[in-house]
């Protein structure tokens, strides 16, 4: 992994620094497709220009500047906030609209997929609130892990089982309608910290924080297991992003906590985020071919 951060730094300040020479030379894909949900799509990052305009797809999304690096003959977005495994084959209804079936657009021809999709089949959105409003009444104890733990089991490791075999089913359509695509499924950006976390900014309790960072890396441990069994590759944004949380200073974080500082959603990728993950995806792309 050091190695690969240590690529990702250079990728990263050379494309800031000089646009031009941190791309790729010639073609080496002609239809990108990019799937997925608002860890894709880029909620509230600027210039939101996708349609619909409720799924909140940003063109400075991971896959807007992987498409430019690489200079893709022809790019395909259809990402878009909320979406769940089963957006890939039955349309998605958002504010101010409807988006189709994401694996609408897949075709013969396209020869480069990515694909963050499995956080809202696991229930991030539902986690994050519930510990919030948990963390409120016991900000000293572990109220969210006590909650998901009850029944003697732990519900959110029983939830990245259920994803893995959800996201099976979804490689494998991939593959029989775009049987000649690089297929590269992209990860979670670490959201907090692996220990201490950062009241008020997000409001979990002490005992709290840890245990849902466990989680997030279960499922990123999973997404990666199932993209390998299935002949994709894997890009997992998590372990770089270790001091980029939702909890760090707002120059150094990826992720927004509760109250952006930079343009973006609450608990979700900002445009910094989005530049790191585009940067590793780049380096799995770029060597694919």
């Amino acid at each position: 992994m050091r190695a690969a951060a240590m690529a990702l730094s250079v990728f990263l300040v050379c494309a800031a620094a000089t646009p031009s020479t941190a791309v790729t030379p010639r073609p080496v894909f002609q239809h990108y497709v990019a799937l997925g949900d608002s860890y894709a799509a880029g909620p509230g990052i600027p210039a939101q220009n996708g349609t619909p305009p409720g799924c909140g797809r940003s063109s400075a999304n991971y896959a807007g500047k992987l498409a430019r690096w690489l200079r893709v003959t022809r790019f395909t977005d259809v990402s878009c906030g909320g979406a769940t495994t089963v957006h890939m084959t039955q349309p998605q209804q958002v504010p101010e609209g409807e988006n189709p079936a994401q694996f609408a657009v897949l075709r013969a021809d396209t020869d480069l997929v990515t694909i963050t999709i499995g956080g809202n089949d696991f229930g991030f959105g539902e986690i994050l609130s519930t510990c919030a409003r948990l963390g409120a009444q016991d900000p000293n104890g572990s109220p969210c892990r006590d909650h998901y733990t009850a029944g003697g089991g732990d519900e959110l490791l029983d939830r990245v089982d259920r994803v893995g075999g959800l996201v099976d089913r979804v490689l494998a359509e991939i593959k029989q309608r775009s049987p000649r695509a690089t297929v590269i499924v992209v990860g979670y950006l670490r959201i907090l910290p692996p220990t201490k976390g950062c009241w008020p900014q997000v409001p979990f309790a002490a005992g709290d924080t840890a245990y849902f960072d466990r989680a997030e890396k279960a499922l990123n441990v999973a997404l990666g297991e199932r993209a390998r069994a299935a002949g994709a590759r894997f890009v997992n944004p998590y372990p770089y992003s270790i001091t980029h949380d939702a909890c760090q200073p707002a120059h150094r974080r990826w992720v927004e906590p509760l109250r952006p500082a930079a343009p973006a959603v609450p608990m979700h990728p900002n445009e910094a985020g989005m530049t790191a993950v585009a940067g590793l995806t780049w380096l799995s792309a770029a060597t694919a071919r």
